[in-house]
């Protein structure tokens, strides 16, 4: 549900809140300036701006277009601005826009419209109380304070997506046969989405610190650099986090090869033993089917000679078994020696 508030910042640092749209125009003309705060406002909402503010359509329909890219863009009395507060919830990545007007009297902010994220500015009234000698200086130290908000958010952005990469490094090293990839390619689909929202972001505190917002005077782009460093450490540790994650890719790959190469090594040395002995049996089957196949008075030379010839056949069966587990072996270590 669409809902709007309107406050006046008087020269005193006090918050005033405006209950009509009509009051809030009104209290322009007064000292201080006014904060127009929607949230889920449709395009009809944000129209009765376009006429009192000078406001440009095509800024107020950038503001209900989801998925814009953070950016800056200055028109000649106002500057419109695209920033996306993020969240990280249960290895996904989400972002809700937050865009800015500023002109001289006023700050018009409009967010909210992501159904997976929370108000991303909830709170931040308590926020500018707090910070009221800071405030009434102007609309820039309100957008300051604004900004600065959202980038303290992804402190923890940072950290869980840090924290999934250490829980898949220790799930590839205990078991990379039952480990999920998929994971990996949602860490690095995150990442990517994150290094994307802070880069651009990042680029709009550089125009703003090298004072090309003509709404935002040089003693308060002082504060912004702080907040361009916050973001420049975390597209740091976006990089590198990365790293990490293309190093677990390789990792992964490596230990799954490993394991792969231990199977085969295992069948092979399955596949060796039955061989040496089939290879041990065969001869001796071959001479055990012979002689059981003929008449038993060629193969003993008579009846008197059953019981002393089926020993010494039995025994030369023996000898030729063993001769053939030795041979072999012998030339098993020959091969190996040919290979050190």
């Amino acid at each position: 549900m669409a809902t709007s508030e309107f406050y006046h910042i008087a020269s005193g640092g006090s918050l005033e809140k405006i209950s009509t749209f009509a009051g809030a125009l009104s209290a322009m003309k007064d000292n201080g300036y006014v904060w127009f705060n929607y949230q889920k406002a449709s395009r009809e909402d944000l129209s009765e701006l376009i006429e009192p503010l000078g406001l440009h359509p095509l800024s107020l329909e950038d503001c209900t277009d989801e998925n814009q890219v953070p950016k800056m863009d200055e028109f000649p009395n106002y500057t419109f601005i695209v920033f996306n507060a993020l969240r990280y919830e249960q290895e996904e990545l989400m972002s809700d826009e937050v865009d800015l007007f500023i002109g001289e009297k006023y700050l018009v902010t409009v967010s909210g419209y992501s159904e997976a994220t929370s108000y991303p500015i909830e709170g931040l009234k308590e926020v500018i109380e707090r910070n009221s000698a800071a405030v009434k200086r102007g609309p820039a130290w309100l957008m300051h304070i604004i900004l600065d908000y959202i980038v303290d958010q992804m402190v923890d952005v940072v950290e869980k997506a840090e924290a999934d990469i250490d829980r898949a490094e220790e799930a590839i090293l205990s078991s990379a046969s039952t480990f999920d990839p998929a994971m990996l390619t949602y860490l690095r689909r995150n990442l990517l989405g994150l290094r994307k929202t802070l880069f651009h972001e990042r680029e709009i505190l550089i125009k703003i610190s090298r004072n090309d917002c003509e709404w935002v005077p040089e003693k308060a782009s002082a504060h912004y650099r702080d907040i361009f460093d916050h973001l420049s450490n975390f597209l740091e540790m976006t990089e590198s986090h990365r790293d990490n994650v293309t190093s677990l890719m390789e990792l992964y790959a490596s230990m799954l090869n490993n394991q792969m190469a231990r199977d085969s090594n295992q069948t092979n040395a399955t596949v060796r033993r039955l061989t040496l002995i089939t290879t041990i049996f065969m001869p001796l089957t071959l001479l055990a089917g012979i002689f059981g196949m003929s008449e038993w008075t060629v193969m003993t030379g008579g009846e008197s000679n059953i019981r002393h010839s089926y020993p010494v056949f039995a025994a030369i069966m023996v000898v030729i078994g063993l001769a053939n587990f030795l041979l072999i072996r012998w030339l098993e270590r020959n091969d190996r020696k040919k290979f050190l």
